[in-house]
């Protein structure tokens, strides 16, 4: 760990930054919200939204891609020349969830039921007994896309009380296609019900949809939580809590033309099962964007090659704090505490893309902005999980390197962090973005 102090001594982020996070989990329920809610604030600090079918000049400032859940943005500082390497914050903008099936009017005894799926490695029994609302965007008959976000008690999944289950407490088995459904009303079921509620919440004509991506969510807000609100309970910090910090870091550099890098933000979707998309890591988005970028400034595949040589990408996750009533699951020597800074995550097998060139890397911008930071190794009897990190630096042939928060209750529908790490982890971004 560094021996710098708990708070930065050259950044620009503070316990506000903190504030804004919260903010921006409760206005991004899906990937789709995430994307909008960081172009927004992209659009404030400068940067302009460029379409994939479009012809790309070279001029310089920021600008950003659009793709379902995934975001690309990037400033070029006038002058650039086309073999300017990168300096790239990767993050996902999905999370674990229930997420709403093709057909998704159901019931049983009375009850009217909505048919969801389990999307990604969610912990099943935090989405019980909880007020739940729905979220994401709806697809209509001309191809267009509208968000729609029922941010109010709605479904619930309610468990078995323990009258009719007395082991329960001695561990709960829950099966994913019987007990996960939520209830939404009483009554007979209708097929199109839940459609046509969500369009008319949408603002369209139910008719006009064809096609839907939503998902639940927990509708309780984030919120500062202890004695001295020095821990912070939310959802969705796996990983909107990077996205967030990626955006806030990118932004604070627009205007900056003294940059020896482009920085870049690359906000993946579907990072929790596999990142096998044409939004995810696994897919064409990234590489295609940063090959644009070169040959719109006239470069040729020379300065192509040139620049991803040069090119590091700090790929940012949430990875675990140690826990405080689960110790011995945690490498006895590496304990990440909440409010420690941002963490360096090792695996030597290669679930994370971390070496010690890139730990240098990292080290660098962390002691530039006087952001302390630890290491995270799992221990040698886990498995240990794994990122986009390892997909970037295989994919495009980019030093990588795995960095995040450490969190409690990862995957959980709310999650718990330190309430200075965020901004923390905002500062060093802005350092190593600035080279």
């Amino acid at each position: 760990m560094s021996s710098a102090a708990s708070r930065p001594t050259a950044g620009a982020f503070d316990r506000g930054h903190t504030d804004d996070l919260m903010a921006f989990l409760t206005a991004s329920p899906s990937p789709y919200h995430a994307v909008a809610s960081a172009a927004e604030r992209l659009e404030k600090a400068g940067f302009r939204r460029v379409e994939e079918t479009a012809s790309w000049d070279g001029t310089s400032g920021g600008k950003y891609v659009i793709r379902g859940g995934a975001i690309i943005a990037w400033y070029v500082p006038e002058g650039a020349a086309p073999h300017t390497p990168y300096r790239i914050v990767g993050a996902h903008t999905d999370s674990p969830n229930l997420r709403v099936k093709p057909r998704p009017d159901m019931g049983a005894q009375g009850w009217r039921q909505v048919a969801v799926e389990i999307y990604g490695g969610t912990l099943l029994n935090t989405w019980l007994d909880r007020d739940l609302g729905l979220a994401g965007r709806l697809t209509l008959r001309d191809g267009s896309h509208h968000l729609v976000n029922v941010d109010r008690p709605l479904l619930r999944v309610p468990q078995l009380a323990v009258h009719l289950d007395r082991g329960a407490n001695d561990g709960l088995k829950l099966e994913r296609q019987r007990h996960m459904q939520p209830v939404w009303g009483i009554g007979k079921v209708h097929e199109g019900d839940l459609i046509s509620f969500v369009a008319s919440e949408a603002g369209v004509d139910a008719e006009d949809v064809t096609g839907w991506d939503l998902m639940v969510h927990a509708v309780e807000a984030p919120a500062y939580l202890g004695r001295d609100r020095e821990l912070l309970a939310g959802p969705r910090m796996d990983n909107l809590l990077s996205v967030h910090a990626a955006v806030a870091a990118l932004a604070s550099l627009a205007g900056r033309d003294d940059l020896p890098y482009i920085p870049v933000l690359a906000a993946f979707d579907h990072e929790e099962n596999g990142s096998e998309a044409d939004t995810g890591a696994q897919g064409p988005l990234l590489g295609n964007v940063l090959e644009r970028s070169v040959y719109a400034r006239g470069g040729a595949y020379e300065d192509r090659a040139r620049a991803f040589a040069g090119t590091v990408c700090l790929s940012s996750d949430t990875g675990h704090a140690v826990h405080p009533n689960y110790a011995e699951r945690h490498d006895p020597t590496h304990h990440p505490r909440v409010n420690g800074g941002p963490i360096l995550k090792v695996n030597v097998n290669q679930r994370y893309a971390t070496d010690g060139s890139g730990r240098a890397v990292f080290a660098a911008a962390c002691e530039k902005a006087g952001v302390p930071w630890q290491s995270f190794v799992s221990n040698n009897d886990m498995p240990c999980g794994t990122t986009i990190g390892p997909i970037t630096a295989a994919r495009h042939g980019i030093k990588t390197v795995d960095i995040g928060v450490a969190i409690l209750s990862m995957h959980s529908a709310r999650e718990l962090c330190g309430a200075e790490d965020p901004y923390l982890l905002a500062n060093a971004l802005v350092a190593f973005l600035e080279g």
